[in-house]
């Protein structure tokens, strides 16, 4: 990995000898400084009450930013897709609530602009990531950018992408791993740890890791955030929902309120014994 630093092939997002890492800041929440950042909100946006709901229990549980998602890049047509403009007016509504800042995804060039306009930080998808019109206008809006690792994508692609952000006029990336796919399939996707430690050497930008992408039931999400804390990731993003069995989307693998306090409060004993907060 160490021939992308010497090839210049990543000018803008390799880590430099005894270069800090770059701290990325969402409003008053800090990517990559001592604390561990916790992120939580469900998976797709499904209605005003929902989205408020699930930000409240993610502040109770000492989450401090929103995730969720207005529009929804699903893999089937005819399923929900999320709602949209409608979705997004829900998010800002959940932040005037709570105080929490959101990070929500964005799938088109053409709506960077107005999610930008809305948003905390705009969301690069794992479908998305090598989407690279897309990656230039997140670049040029001047918001915080999430990106999240393709399923198939590997570190030096995934350090490319950032690339394409920054290059474009970007100065605030986060990366997100998610999980991969393998020949493994007793998960959903095979959460590569390692690839949290590789980046914090080839990139001066923060880490984060999804387990509920990688995990794909909600039983096992606990066990990989707490792996990803120790392995030294600079946030968790976690779905949860007031009712996981009535979500729209990822319902299997997104955690109650009750669980995701048990994950906040496994997940800050792992961070104390790392000599960081949460």
């Amino acid at each position: 990995m160490s021939d992308f630093r010497m090839s210049g092939s990543i000018p803008l997002s390799a880590r430099q000898p005894g270069q800090a890492t770059t701290v990325v800041q969402v409003g008053s929440v800090a990517f990559g400084g001592p604390g561990v950042v916790l992120i939580g909100g469900p998976c797709a946006v499904e209605g005003r009450d929902q989205v408020i709901r699930a930000a409240r229990a993610v502040r109770e549980a000492g989450g401090v930013m929103l995730r969720g998602g207005a529009w929804k890049p699903r893999t089937s047509p005819y399923d929900f897709q999320g709602l949209g403009v409608e979705g997004l007016r829900h998010l800002v509504e959940a932040r005037e609530a709570t105080g929490l800042p959101f990070v929500t995804e964005v799938l088109d060039p053409r709506d960077v602009e107005l999610v930008a306009a809305q948003a905390d930080m705009l969301q690069i998808g794992s479908r998305s990531v090598q989407n690279f019109p897309l990656l230039r206008e997140a670049g040029r809006s001047g918001k915080p950018v999430l990106l999240k690792r393709g399923m198939m994508t590997t570190v030096g692609e995934w350090l490319h992408a950032a690339e394409h952000v920054l290059a474009a006029g970007g100065r605030q990336v986060v990366f997100c791993e998610r999980g991969i796919r393998t020949f493994e399939p007793s998960l959903r996707n095979t959460l590569d740890v390692g690839s949290v430690a590789v980046l914090r050497e080839m990139t001066h930008f923060p880490v984060i890791v999804d387990p509920s992408h990688a995990a794909g039931s909600a039983r096992f999400v606990a066990a990989l955030a707490r792996a990803a804390v120790a392995a030294g990731a600079d946030g968790l993003l976690i779905e949860t929902h007031p009712d996981p069995h009535a979500a729209l989307s990822d319902a299997v693998q997104s955690l109650d309120p009750a669980q995701f306090g048990e994950l906040a409060a496994s997940c800050r004993a792992v961070a104390r014994a790392v000599g960081r907060d949460l």
